[in-house]
């Protein structure tokens, strides 16, 4: 595997979040692929219990195992895990308080949902410290079982409450096994080796919880990764002709007179009326990206661009958006 200088060397757990619908379990498989190429092994980790990352490798459900999900450029691999709650609690509890036959019994009960309810804390902290476990766990000869860990994590309006997991277990123990694991995931989440990356849109509202999401990490000393700006779309015209489109200037006589040399006479008008007003709603559509771009552009953190894919994201989709972060510097 030959050395390759990133925007974050040295960095381990890759934390990703956005605003719902921006992409973000998308930017976090694309991620995944991107640190895995050229011979590395990428644990991709799930929190949410949608099974999104089944349905873009294009694979059956994962469970609650780590499992090989894709081969990167260059021969490396991808695992997965769907981090399943229940299954997590019991395995917390047989971990810290050989508890898991109780375990057990508590799901059928109907307890763990209980817990998990009126102590929301205790499940962010059993949720961060599966990904944090996965992070430190070590072969025999000393060396990472994963050289990267990529959690697709919760959106960005709840991103600083899940990681920091210190804060929300103080109501709930002082002292014991909850604390101390608690401690040991900030130490992780905390230390150098993460990074938390925002996926947007260029579009007023996942911008600005992106610049939120940001400030509020910030304010509570987490650690700021880069922004992947998701489905950015390729302007189609040039700037006078973005002008002319978004003023309504076009000329349709002309477009009608092109559509009718090139052999398209029946319907040329509608068709030429048509264009126009999809030449504006690109206009509109090139300008407010562009204004996102200017208020992400006063910010000090590494912006990656993420083209929109015409056909949608799928398996060769994944692999083109990982290139594109790999050509970036983002792996």
């Amino acid at each position: 595997m030959s050395a390759r200088d990133t925007d974050w060397d040295g960095v381990r757990l890759h934390v990703v979040t956005g605003k719902g619908g921006a992409g973000k379990t998308t930017a976090a498989a694309a991620l995944a692929l991107a640190l895995a190429a050229g011979g590395r092994k990428v644990l991709l980790v799930e929190v949410e219990g949608r099974q999104g990352i089944a349905q873009l490798f294009d694979c059956p459900p994962l469970p609650y195992e780590e499992r090989k999900v894709a081969v990167a450029p260059d021969g490396g691999d991808v695992y997965a895990l769907a981090v399943d709650t229940e299954e997590a609690l019991i395995e917390y509890l047989e971990m810290f308080y050989n508890l898991k036959r109780a375990g057990k019994a508590m799901t059928k009960l109907g307890v763990v949902d209980f817990v998990t309810t009126i102590a929301p804390g205790l499940r962010d902290v059993i949720l961060t410290g599966k990904t944090s476990e996965a992070v430190r766990r070590k072969k025999p000869d000393g060396s990472f079982v994963y050289d990267a860990v990529v959690l697709d994590a919760p959106p960005t309006g709840r991103i600083a409450k899940f990681l920091n997991v210190n804060d929300e277990v103080s109501g709930l123990a002082k002292v014991g096994p909850i604390r101390n694991h608690a401690d040991t995931v900030m130490r992780v989440v905390r230390s150098p080796e993460t990074a938390v990356h925002f996926v947007t849109l260029l579009e007023e509202m996942p911008v600005q919880e992106t610049l939120d999401g940001i400030a509020e990490l910030t304010e509570v000393g987490l650690p700021v990764g880069g922004i992947m700006i998701n489905m950015v779309h390729a302007p189609m015209l040039d700037s006078a002709e973005l002008a002319a489109a978004g003023a309504g200037e076009l000329d349709v006589a002309e477009i009608v007179r092109g559509l009718k040399a090139s052999g398209l006479e029946h319907g040329a008008e509608e068709t030429a009326e048509a264009l126009v007003a999809e030449a504006a709603e690109h206009a509109r559509r090139t300008a407010l990206q562009a204004r996102e771009q200017e208020r992400l552009a006063e910010l000090s953190q590494p912006r990656y661009v993420l083209p929109l894919l015409p056909d949608g994201v799928d398996l060769a989709g994944l692999y083109e958006l990982a290139e594109a972060l790999r050509e970036q510097g983002a792996a």
